[in-house]
């Protein structure tokens, strides 16, 4: 990885740079799905530890964004209202990483996407899930542990989280905000553990640095598309994208 810019072919770098710009207008449209994008493209070509290296200063920028877009006080009281599943939730990834070696990830990978390509599928097709009244805390509890559970295990807990505000019907602005800062929590996490762990070291990081240019470009196009959806194209654009998320990590599962 040595001088990685400087030896990195043309057509190495403008790929990047075109997934990275397909990945942010998707985060900007819908709110999620960058480093799943990121690193199925750029790990098509480049080795996944460079692509994990490539995704963490981007996604940082773009969660910053999309948490504060509104302003602080917007932010501060998404966190508020959703402060214990942000708490099961994390303290669940921690919890679930120290048995990233005694479970295998390809099953662990299949029965997530299975899981969630299944109910984005079943509420494309009319099923509308309906949280009881008086169940709204052990719901909440129960998908953040399941959702920490899968994060801690595979990195990836932003499908589960996703359903669960669509269930309970979050007006989209709220919907994106509520996402932006779960995933700006859990990216900062990242951040920090990749600086301790040498994949974010001083060759890697002018590359992830590049990409966020491409990222936010890519944001900010697709938040303009977003800004002229009704709430009812938001959640079957969700509802699609899920399914597409869902189907990646099932062939993750199942062909590595």
């Amino acid at each position: 990885m040595s001088g990685m810019l400087s030896d990195m072919a043309v057509w190495t770098l403008v790929a990047s740079l075109m997934i990275v710009f397909s990945a942010g207008f998707v985060k900007g449209a819908v709110g999620f799905a960058l480093p799943m994008i990121l690193i199925s493209g750029i790990g098509s070509f480049m080795p996944a530890e460079i692509a994990v290296a490539a995704l963490i200063l981007p996604t940082v920028t773009a969660n910053l964004i999309q948490a504060f877009r509104q302003g602080f006080g917007h932010a501060w009281a998404s966190f508020r209202r959703f402060w214990l599943f942000n708490l099961v939730l994390f303290v669940m990834i921690l919890l679930s990483a120290q048995l990233v070696r005694v479970l295998p990830q390809s099953v662990l990978f299949s029965l997530l996407g299975a899981m969630i390509s299944i109910f984005a599928s079943l509420q494309l097709a009319g099923w509308k899930p309906q949280i009881r009244q008086g169940f709204e805390r052990i719901t909440e509890v129960s998908v953040a542990m399941l959702a920490g559970f899968f994060g801690g295990l595979t990195g990836v807990w932003g499908p589960p989280t996703i359903l669960y505000l669509t269930a309970l019907n979050v007006p989209k602005k709220e919907h994106v905000r509520v996402q932006g800062v779960v995933y700006l929590l859990g990216s900062i996490l990242l951040l920090g553990a990749h600086l301790k762990s040498g994949v974010l070291n001083a060759q890697t990081l002018p590359f992830s640095a590049l990409l966020v240019v491409p990222a936010l470009l890519g944001q900010l196009v697709g938040l303009s598309i977003h800004d002229r959806m009704n709430q009812v194209v938001f959640r079957r654009l969700t509802l699609i994208v899920l399914v597409v998320a869902g189907a990646n990590l099932l062939r993750r599962g199942l062909l590595g």
